[in-house]
């Protein structure tokens, strides 16, 4: 795969493809992490005489124009955090898009507009790419949350053009390449989130490389169900109950230690102002969900993640936007903090939680995408990966 260091760029418009798919509340952005991310690899670019026209997807507007995923604000954080005017354009790859970009000098910036407004972009249309690819002279895949889309910006755009891998990109691959080849031990996962059918395949390739597996979050309630315990109204996926009862086999045979919680923070209604109690996990009263693990859960949790010299981390605990239901989470990042070795945090609401309790700085790595993250530990091949390591 060809570095971003050695691809030529003065006086070349250099498309790049980033993930700037940041979190709003109305216009506001409320976690900047991923445009953070992005600027060491456009900085290059400019600095280097480049004339960076930056592409990215926000939310899923599903091929349709929606204002509210209009890239606008993304484009005012961006020019702040460059220090250089950015250029905007309305659309994509029209009239606006390619007034831009004729517009530029060398070291300047553009920014169409989000990407997943044209139906070309998820479908992975040739026409499409071929629009985009116009647009540029050469093409840097930096987008490393979008790397396990089949896209046209991903995808398809790098197959015509002369192209590299960015620093975020870069980075990221070799955490996971870390991750997964010859980790230091010793070696533990904690999986949180909603679902166990999202992470399936996940756990069942981490069961061939990890020494302990931490289950929590939503996904934990299937577990529990699986060894026979009620969950009240807690998330249950009924359907996965075999396959966990499969896994749990598995991590036996291999002697991995599978951790679910013992006890649970359960309420009526997922609310900040609901009533809470702590219950043993396996005596959730009907009509009650689970929304955090308990207690007692993080300091066994902590006390198995004592000593680890790789973690990862992927999922909270429970629904740690809530007061009343983040203790578990925060309990939990400090414990893979306090470890003292190598610490990846897998993206999405993990990153959150991370930076909303002001933990960021303890961990080795904060990846910028969850589930290219998941992907790639479940050894799939990334898309926007293998077009980027094609000559």
């Amino acid at each position: 795969m060809r570095a971003l260091d050695d691809l030529p760029v003065a006086g070349r418009r250099v498309l790049v493809r980033c993930d700037l798919n940041v979190p709003l509340d109305g216009t506001a952005i409320t976690d900047d992490g991923r445009i953070r991310a992005s600027v060491p690899t456009l900085r290059s670019v400019i600095e280097r005489g480049g004339r960076a026209v930056v592409m990215s997807h926000l939310g899923r507007p599903k091929g349709q124009v929606v204002a509210t995923y209009s890239l606008g604000p993304v484009a005012d954080r961006l020019e702040q955090l460059l220090g250089v005017p950015v250029r905007r354009a309305t659309d994509v790859v029209g009239e606006s898009a390619q007034s831009a970009v004729a517009g530029l000098a060398d070291g300047e910036v553009a920014l169409l507009e989000n990407v997943r407004f044209e139906p070309g972009e998820e479908a992975g249309d040739e026409a499409f790419a071929d629009r985009l690819a116009a647009l540029g002279d050469c093409y840097v895949g930096d987008g490393f949350g979008a790397l396990h889309r089949a896209h046209a910006s991903v995808a398809g755009v790098p197959a015509r053009l002369e192209h590299a891998a960015g620093y975020l990109v870069q980075a990221e691959l070799d955490v996971l390449r870390r991750l997964t080849t010859d980790p230091e031990r010793p070696y533990v996962v904690v999986l949180g989130g909603s679902k166990v059918s999202d992470k399936l395949n996940v756990i069942t390739n981490l069961l061939g490389v990890v020494d302990k597996l931490l289950i929590g979050g939503g996904m934990c309630f299937t577990f529990l169900a699986a060894r026979g315990h009620g969950v009240g109204d807690s998330l249950l996926e009924a359907d996965q109950l075999d396959a966990v009862r499969e896994m749990v086999a598995l991590a036996e045979r291999r002697g991995v230690q599978l951790l679910v919680p013992e006890d649970v923070v359960i309420a009526q209604q997922v609310s900040a102002t609901a009533p809470t109690q702590v219950v043993s996990a396996d005596a959730i009263p009907a009509g009650w969900k689970g929304l955090d693990i308990g207690p007692a859960s993080v300091r066994t949790f902590t006390a198995a993640l004592a000593g680890a010299r790789t973690v990862f981390w992927n999922g909270p605990m429970g629904v740690f936007e809530l007061a009343p239901f983040a203790a578990g989470t925060l309990g939990v990042a400090e414990a893979v903090a306090a470890t003292g070795g190598f610490s990846v945090v897998g993206g999405g609401d993990s990153a959150a939680a991370v930076r909303q309790l002001g933990l960021a700085e303890k961990f080795g790595h904060i990846s910028t995408g969850g589930g290219a993250s998941l992907e790639y530990l479940e050894g799939k091949v990334l898309p926007g990966v293998a077009a980027l390591e094609k000559d």
